[in-house]
């Protein structure tokens, strides 16, 4: 993640209007004041700094741009009662600068919001549906203290032309205690069906209950339960070609359920994707960390053998139903994968690891370095996490090849990249 940007250090040149009248306040977007260039320039200084610090021999490092505005296909917004009306926004951090996080005595406040321009048009538009829709049924939705509005998530498409619908309820009753009333399920039937006529794009939705709120445990890491359900149960999501004219970048069409993990910039998501897996082949790919199989599919292409790791659900099972019959999905985490794998004769030829922003940590790596793939493809969330994990690799005998930064998360402080490392 970049650092926070001293206001007073900024120069002119750099300096640009936030096209979001939230700018500030909300804190999602810590870089709207400054011109696209200013921040691709910013990210690739930070990120050359972190890599130059490891002392390994660098790449010249390659720079994807992003449209900087509409380009998220998902928004989890909060939800609470502002004047009487539920309202759709973001928490904030008292800090009114944004500069650092909410402590723990110092609770994030709720920013209610009139639009999101780095979100999908048709996102927003399905919000301020869903707003009036609950807003007109207030007696239903808004005046049970035991089922509270607490988070909606929308998902759609990269081409719009297809939406899905998360409502996060929270409940003060007991886990092990019946979901919801049954009630809310007809109630919920009607919600969809209704704001249907006004979003025809919806096609699926549901409720998540989530347990009483604790300060104790993180929002991030609490376990929804399912509740009602309406509609499809995810989204037929297709990736377009980089070149129709090439046999070799066919669209990619992947089912995604609702609440699996997606890579969420619609546009550079066809880059993002060939880069990776293009001209690349052999008898076998591992892909760890796999997800709902977004690199695994097009491997599977070039590969005799594909096989997917992944632990978290949905996905595990949306990456379990892929119906290609060279890719074998592993329900796993990639360590346990790994530790099973190094005793194998069967070594891949390339392996693609795209972990969470904790990276992929020491004895992954060192696992890694066993197994010795000639090739490894690492997509990363976290530079500062990949930097450690390059020094492991690295001291094994892999070299870095490629260096790429993707900026999947335009106006923000959030860094992506893409590193391929040989031996």
């Amino acid at each position: 993640m970049l650092p926070a940007l001293n206001p007073a250090a900024i120069q002119a040149q750099d300096r640009a209007t936030p096209s979001c009248p939230h700018f500030g306040p909300c804190g999602g977007c810590q870089l709207q004041h400054l011109t696209y260039a200013a921040q691709l320039r910013d990210k690739s200084t930070h990120l050359r700094a972190l890599l130059e610090a490891t002392d390994l021999a660098l790449p010249t490092l390659q720079l994807h741009p992003s449209p900087p505005l509409a380009y998220r296909n998902r928004i989890r917004l909060t939800l609470a009662e502002v004047g009487g009306q539920l309202r759709a926004g973001y928490l904030n951090s008292s800090n009114p600068n944004n500069q650092q996080p909410a402590t723990n005595n110092q609770q994030p406040a709720f920013l209610p919001i009139t639009v999101c321009p780095i979100a999908a048009p048709i996102l927003w538009r399905a919000t301020e549906a869903f707003l009036a829709q609950l807003n007109q049924s207030a007696s239903t939705w808004l005046s049970n203290p035991h089922q509270i509005p607490d988070q909606l998530e929308i998902f759609t498409t990269a081409d719009e032309s297809r939406l899905q619908l998360t409502l996060y309820l929270r409940t003060a009753a007991p886990q092990k205690k019946p979901a919801l009333p049954n009630k809310f399920t007809a109630d919920f039937t009607a919600l969809c069906e209704s704001l249907r006529t006004r979003i025809p794009e919806l096609t699926g939705a549901g409720i998540a209950i989530l347990p009483t709120l604790s300060r104790q445990r993180s929002r991030r890491n609490e376990q929804p339960r399912s509740g009602p359900t309406w509609g499809s149960p995810g989204l037929n999501y297709t990736i377009s070609s980089l070149n129709a004219r090439s046999s070799k970048l066919e669209p990619a069409n992947y089912w995604v359920p609702r609440g699996a993990f997606f890579q969420v910039n619609r546009f550079l998501l066809p880059e993002l994707l060939a880069l990776v897996t293009n001209n690349r082949t052999g008898q076998l790919a591992f892909d760890l960390y796999a997800g709902i199989g977004l690199f695994s599919r097009a491997l599977a292409a070039h590969f005799t053998h594909v096989t997917a790791v992944e632990i978290a659900e949905p996905a595990a099972t949306a990456l379990a139903s892929t119906k290609l019959p060279n890719l074998h999905a592993v329900k796993a985490t990639t360590l346990d994968f790994l530790r099973v794998a190094v005793t194998g004769r069967d070594r891949p030829d390339l392996i693609v690891l795209d972990p969470p922003r904790s990276g992929a940590g020491t004895e992954v790596c060192s696992l890694l370095a066993r197994i010795a793939a000639p090739t490894l493809v690492y997509v990363s969330c976290s530079p500062e996490a990949l930097s450690a994990d390059l020094i492991t690799l690295a001291a094994s005998g892999y070299t870095l090849a490629e260096m790429h930064l993707f900026d999947l998360f335009p106006q923000t402080t959030h860094i992506e990249t893409v590193a391929v490392l040989t031996r």
